[in-house]
């Protein structure tokens, strides 16, 4: 009887909490399950002969796999094969710089602002108040032949003349670097503000000077912060393709996969192509994530032990 009693109670606070989850679970479904859906509808769909256009399947047992096929060749090997090693390449040098310049600055400001931590971290929410294109655009201005950054090479007597929107990957990289290190301090920033400090009075009390105190319990510490920043940091550079469209004018020379993806679907007559190549990024990017949720797993299965 007790437990019977006991039971409703625990039963009518699950489905409390389920009837809450509802509406998230419904956003889930709208915007992203569908959408994804539909991507996998067109990939694995037909295309109108006359007005070439997309023509999309929704049955799954009618789909025809030979699009995606052709384009599994194309990326492996293929002509494509260039513009997937060149988005790892920049992906994985923008990655490193967001690191190095990124983890000093979280780490100042979770260890050692103090009272004008609160000013840091509005500072670094700020750009978000900006919209992406935006920036990118005050790249340009900044970049341009007559732009600013000319004239103060001008003026030191080191150039001025040349053109750093023509192509050139240290600029695209500079841009995602930019547009995307917010992503990378704000999560590492939590992660080392959550350290128990405790851990690192010990390693003080022990007689660790600070840099080994860093080095031996601080950095392996934020690990996991650190892991997921990254991948916080990596999942929107993947698909970006505003970044080169303004700070190269659209080169082919630094094209990413974002780029190929835009340019199938909005201005060719090859919808199939690019619907594929979303498939294949987000199995990419699946990848990732899997790997991100074991090691994530595995660490707090050894702190729980």
């Amino acid at each position: 009887m007790a437990n019977a009693a006991g039971a409703a109670p625990g039963g009518h606070r699950n489905g409390f909490w389920g009837a809450l989850s509802l509406p998230g679970v419904a956003w889930l479904l709208a915007l992203f399950v569908v959408p994804f859906y539909a991507i996998a509808a067109v990939a694995f769909g037909q295309v109108d002969p006359i007005l070439r256009t997309a023509a999309p399947v929704w049955g799954p047992w009618s789909w025809n796999f030979s699009a995606m096929s052709k384009v599994i060749s194309r990326v492996f090997g293929g002509d494509l094969a260039g513009v997937v090693v060149r988005t790892l390449s920049y992906v994985g040098v923008s990655l490193a710089l967001c690191c190095l310049i990124g983890y000093p600055v979280a780490y100042y400001v979770a260890r050692h602002a103090s009272r004008w931590r609160g000013v840091l971290l509005a500072a670094l929410v700020l750009p978000f108040w900006i919209s992406y294109l935006m920036r990118m655009l005050a790249w340009v201005n900044l970049l341009q032949v007559d732009g600013y950054f000319n004239r103060l090479l001008g003026w030191l007597h080191v150039g001025g003349s040349r053109n750093w929107l023509d192509g050139n990957w240290p600029t695209v990289v500079i841009g995602l670097v930019y547009g995307y290190i917010p992503f990378f301090i704000l999560p590492l920033y939590a992660a080392l503000e959550r350290l128990d400090k405790r851990l690192i009075e010990a390693g003080r009390d022990l007689g660790a000077s600070p840099r080994r105190v860093f080095q031996r319990v601080t950095l392996p510490l934020s690990v996991p912060g650190l892991m997921s920043a990254s991948v916080i940091t990596v999942l929107p550079m993947f698909g970006d393709y505003y970044t080169n469209t303004f700070l190269s004018s659209g080169s082919p020379k630094t094209e990413m996969m974002g780029n190929q993806i835009e340019r199938y679907l909005r201005g060719t007559s090859q919808p199939q192509t690019g619907a594929s190549l979303v498939l294949i990024l987000s199995a990419m990017l699946l990848v990732l994530m899997t790997y991100y949720l074991v090691v994530t797993v595995r660490a707090q299965r050894a702190v729980a032990t």
